[in-house]
């Protein structure tokens, strides 16, 4: 069985929110905040990585969803 890979988001904010985007069947909404240092956040719920766009070559390489 093979697993997929969580979703990365490139986002223009600092600040995320995410709730699973599934509806009823996602999770609670947490908000985050993106690191200056590191460029990214990963959701604690669904590992959805949020990569800011000023950090995007440097964290994944531009390989973004």
């Amino acid at each position: 069985m093979t697993q997929t890979p969580p979703e990365t988001k490139i986002v223009d904010s600092y600040k995320v929110s995410c709730d699973g985007g599934e509806g009823a069947l996602g999770h609670p909404r947490v908000y985050l905040q993106i690191s200056g240092e590191h460029g990214w956040v990963e959701c604690p719920y669904c590992d959805c990585k949020f990569v800011h766009k000023d950090h995007a070559e440097k964290v994944d390489g531009g390989q973004a969803a």
